[in-house]
């Protein structure tokens, strides 16, 4: 009898176990070659939306009504990722470069701006939607390396859209941003201060904010040169360590493009990845950008940068399976059919090459591989362009791209039939 007392309290004791509910744990998290949450697979799908912060707020730029609608859409689509600029550095209105910026010089905030991010993460969370969170930009749009470089004393931002400064003569002028220690201590403090807030809305530190999935080390982060690559590689080990020193909760990412991203080096992008703060690998396509698109004849040329682009999504993913980590496509895009801009003009080979990535990430979440998600480029919902002029000027809707391109020219917007694509793969990957 006494046997079959303890034998019975046993598989009580069992069952209660079995029964009690999973700890909840809303943090993504990288579970081996998965991101997770809650101890469950996330693939996602998501978008960039560079300019939610500002749209959160109530100064410049600001309008709540539409980012509440956008967010419910976006949701409604099965958009759960939202990749988002931190905020702007410099002076506001510099030509091509985001206005209103936050660190309008160093340790100088615009609390306007600030109140925008906190609101907006607070809208997320309610959502149960994650921001990947870039810290800092190798381009001139939003200030970026070429501000840090100004503000230390290295002169003035050669805009290489501004004659008879150049592209190559701007990348050179950057590439100085990960051997100047000034920059360094400046971009540290910027790093400290963001993640040290406590967000005004609901009294959560950043820090402890589950709606914030990653802190992204910058977007596109390049080394501009061969001679810097060593040095770059060390910039990112010892960028993401001082962010894990700050915040453990989190993820923290590169931002790169891939090999693109890499002066062409495969090997220097698995280096960057192998680093153990970084928990995922980030590659973004271009074809446009690249030449696998022609602009003049998208139609004919669509299927191309397709077989291109999914060659380099599976050598990028091979380097992810080798590190035993996720990777995300955390940027792609492709102008519309006509090459114009607003919502008139059709999407069928956009829709088509999205369709082709859409398809790599059902594959991925099917077999349980690496390839976590992916993030459009990008989001311009209800936002419209002026129409007079193609580039962005004061007053007009903030869209998907950012002020140095033509407006609409990579953005989605609420009608297009990308819309429905979107829905339907959200639906396939249970989302």
């Amino acid at each position: 009898m006494r046997k079959l007392s303890i034998l019975l309290s046993i598989f009580v004791f069992i069952l209660g176990s079995c029964s009690q509910p999973k700890t909840s744990d809303p943090f993504v998290k990288r579970q081996g070659h998965q991101l997770t949450v809650n101890d469950d697979p996330y693939y996602f799908v998501g978008t960039n939306y560079w300019y939610g912060a500002i749209l959160a707020s109530t100064g410049q730029g600001g309008d709540r009504a539409r980012l509440i609608k956008e967010l419910d859409m976006m949701k409604q689509h099965g958009i759960t990722n939202l990749r988002i600029l931190a905020g702007a550095e410099g002076p506001n209105n510099e030509p091509y470069r985001v206005t209103p910026a936050l660190q309008l010089s160093p340790g100088i905030y615009n609390d306007t701006l600030l109140d925008g991010l906190d609101f907006l993460m607070v809208e997320l969370g309610k959502r149960k939607m994650y921001a990947v969170l870039f810290l800092n930009n190798s381009w001139e749009w939003s200030g970026g390396f070429s501000q840090y470089l100004n503000w230390s004393g290295y002169g003035d931002i050669p805009y290489p859209q501004i004659a008879p400064h150049t592209w190559p003569e701007f990348m050179s002028f950057s590439g100085q941003f990960i051997n100047c220690e000034p920059c360094q201590e400046k971009f540290q403090n910027h790093i400290r201060f963001l993640l040290s807030r406590t967000n005004q809305y609901n009294g959560k530190k950043y820090v402890d904010d589950p709606a914030i999935m990653t802190w992204e080390i910058a977007n596109e982060p390049r080394a501009f040169s061969d001679a810097n690559k060593s040095r770059f590689a060390e910039w990112i080990r010892e960028t993401a360590a001082f962010i894990k020193s700050i915040d453990p909760n989190h993820l923290v990412t590169t931002g790169s493009e891939g090999q693109w991203g890499c002066e062409g080096d495969m090997e220097l992008f698995r280096k960057i990845h192998d680093d153990p703060n970084i928990d995922y690998l980030t590659m973004h396509t271009w074809p446009k950008n690249w030449n696998w698109l022609d602009s003049d004849h998208i139609a004919e040329t669509v299927d191309t940068s397709i077989v291109l682009t999914k060659k380099y999504m599976t050598d990028h993913i091979e380097v992810a399976r080798q590190l035993n980590k996720p990777i995300v496509l955390e940027e792609f895009g492709l102008p519309r059919d006509h090459h114009t801009f607003g919502p008139d003009d059709t999407t069928t080979a956009r829709d088509k090459y999205y369709g082709a990535a859409f398809k790599l990430v059902e594959k991925s979440e099917q077999n349980g591989d690496v390839l976590a998600g992916s993030n459009f480029w990008a989001f311009a919902g209800l936002g419209r362009h002026s129409g007079d002029d193609p580039y962005w000027k004061l007053g007009d809707d903030l869209m998907g791209d950012p002020p140095q391109e033509p407006q609409g020219l990579n953005s989605v917007y609420d009608i297009d039939s990308t819309m429905d694509l979107i829905k339907e793969h959200a639906n396939k990957l249970g989302n």
